[in-house]
């Protein structure tokens, strides 16, 4: 049996390379992404990262906890009916096209799942492509969906503290008053790669305890299912890290309620459907509600009395080499005191073989950085700013 098992597996794993949303969420992200460079260059006439940026990070960490929840849901036995993983394809794919990055959430994506199956539930629906999977339909994948959710949901708030806050893109906007204005904005998309169980095939449960959370009494095959994760995130009142990371761990926090709950709607179902209501309108509500404190809190990136504010640090360039970081105020460069975008460059030709620079730090302590200037470096150091002579764009320093 053994053996079965472990070629099931194999043939499950790559079941993966035939499902639509693996490709899908390739074309997705880089979509995104050059969107996101599109925005750049309008912002600041340069690219940031490259196009490929939330590509790369789509699937490096999606392969740890695909690896961790596949562990959980094949040893619980948590078996998904093929109607489920049908209307889930479809119901995520449409909010990709919905182009609101947070909608691909699988609170909204699987929880959207759930209510459908709900209510086609026991009802005389004729679907001639699909009528063999909805037939095995039955009350008790009701709470099987809301552990995934709540798991999900766990896995989403780590995803997010741990990435989330990394290369995060700036942008420009216009406050109400008319005055230019730096806000951040995360966007990622993560695949999890992870084994679930379908009623299908001819293999029995390995164990007398196995599924835990079934369908009934059938033999099971396993598959990799791919699952997407979105995340969209502005911030403007504080330093970006810091918003990304607290609403990570809120949703993480929110993810181990919810599977606590779910898994007591597996002996009462009724509370399936009440977790359910709560994992979305708990979502939504950690959205808004990070997005109301975040508006009441002053402008973190605008110009400052202090000096030059730095919105951001083009990778690889002079200025990350030296050490600066987004929110430090540049304050003298040169010995001679800049409190302009254009004093700042007129500065750096006092010296263009070296630079000396005097930084407010984001704990408004002062530091000092210097560096030798290879040829052209004192033109593009790297930095980005508000500019607060440009509505509507930015300069690259």
């Amino acid at each position: 049996m053994t053996t079965d098992w472990l070629i099931a597996c194999l043939m499950g794993l790559g079941k993966l390379f035939l499902h639509p949303l693996l490709y899908v969420s390739i074309a997705y992200c880089l979509f995104i992404g050059y969107l996101r460079v599109k925005r750049e260059r309008h912002d600041f006439n340069t690219k940031i990262y490259s196009i490929s940026m939330e590509l790369r990070s789509m699937l490096p960490q999606g392969l740890i906890w695909g690896l961790i929840l596949s562990v959980l849901t094949l040893a619980l036995g948590l078996t998904i009916p093929l109607a489920a993983l049908f209307i889930m394809a479809g119901v995520t794919i449409l909010s990709m096209l919905s182009m609101k990055r947070r909608f691909v959430s699988p609170v909204y994506t699987v929880g959207l799942t759930f209510f459908i199956l709900f209510f086609l539930y026991d009802r005389d629906i004729k679907l001639t492509v699909f009528q063999d999977a909805f037939n095995q339909l039955d009350q008790s994948v009701y709470p099987t969906l809301v552990i995934l959710i709540g798991l999900l949901l766990i896995a989403e708030g780590f995803l997010i503290v741990g990435n989330g806050s990394k290369r995060v893109s700036p942008q420009l906007e216009v406050s109400k008053r008319g005055q230019p204005i730096g806000v951040y904005v995360s966007q990622r998309i993560w695949l999890i790669p992870m084994f679930v169980m379908i009623p299908e095939g001819q293999l029995p449960a390995p164990f007398e305890w196995y599924p835990v959370f079934s369908i009934g009494d059938i033999n099971l095959s396993p598959i990799v299912l791919p699952i997407l994760i979105g995340f969209k995130q502005k911030v403007h009142g504080t330093l970006p890290e810091q918003a990304i990371r607290a609403q990570g761990k809120k949703i993480g926090a929110l993810g181990f309620v919810i599977t606590l709950l779910a898994a007591v709607g597996y002996w009462y179902p009724p509370l399936a459907i009440i977790t359910a209501i709560l994992a979305i309108l708990g979502r939504e509500f950690l959205h808004y509600s990070q997005k109301a404190m975040d508006g009441k809190l002053p402008f973190y990136f605008s110009k400052s009395k202090l000096g030059v504010q730095i919105l951001g640090i083009i990778p690889q360039s002079p200025a990350d080499k030296m050490g600066l970081l987004k929110g430090e105020v540049i304050s003298k460069i040169n010995g001679v005191v800049v409190r302009e975008e254009e004093e700042l460059y007129r500065a750096l030709q006092i010296n263009r073989a070296h630079c000396k620079l005097e930084v407010i730090d984001n704990n408004e302590q002062i530091r000092f950085v210097q560096r030798a200037l290879f040829d052209g470096e004192h033109y593009e150091l790297g930095i980005l700013f508000v500019d607060d002579q440009l509505k509507e764009s930015g300069q690259a320093g």
